[in-house]
């Protein structure tokens, strides 16, 4: 009996401190998960941006009349298309390929490749951590010019 008793005293002196050890546990884990949720929605809004401009920049490259107004209309959707996910446009690269000489012409094959960077949230632009803080993201495209291009 009188180790029941010690027993019961031991378990008095600490009562409350599991919801103590609880929201302190409890904190350290879900501080790091919610910043790791934002951090994969961050990236993954990025991926479909890059990807959705170079979808984008490569059906508007096929449908110009000519070279100038191809790489106008690329330029602008892909400038259009980043804005919309809240992508720095101006930081991103456009490369436009073509498996012809000329691009316009029917069946030929124009591949738009579309690079940028996405920062990162909570992550402060302090001490050049543009790099460190961001991950560069690449999408391609490729769409075929229409058989019937070019006809009246």
């Amino acid at each position: 009996m009188p180790r029941s008793r010690r027993w019961n005293e031991l378990m008095a002196r600490e009562g409350g401190s599991a919801s103590l050890e609880f929201l302190t546990v409890g904190m350290l884990l879900l501080v790091p998960l919610v910043y790791l949720v934002l951090a994969v929605a961050a990236v993954q809004a990025g991926a479909l941006g890059v990807e959705g401009a170079a979808r984008q920049a490569a059906r508007v490259a096929v449908l110009a009349s000519d070279h100038e107004a191809a790489d106008a209309a690329v330029e602008r959707a892909v400038r259009v298309t980043l804005s919309d996910y809240g992508i720095d446009a101006g930081a991103a690269s456009v490369s436009v390929r073509c498996d012809r000489i000329d691009c316009g012409e029917p069946g030929a094959r124009v591949s738009v490749h579309v690079t940028a960077r996405v920062s990162l949230p909570l992550v402060p632009d302090v001490l050049a951590l543009s790099t460190l803080g961001s991950v560069p993201l690449e999408a391609s495209a490729t769409q075929t010019v229409s058989r019937f291009a070019g006809a009246p």
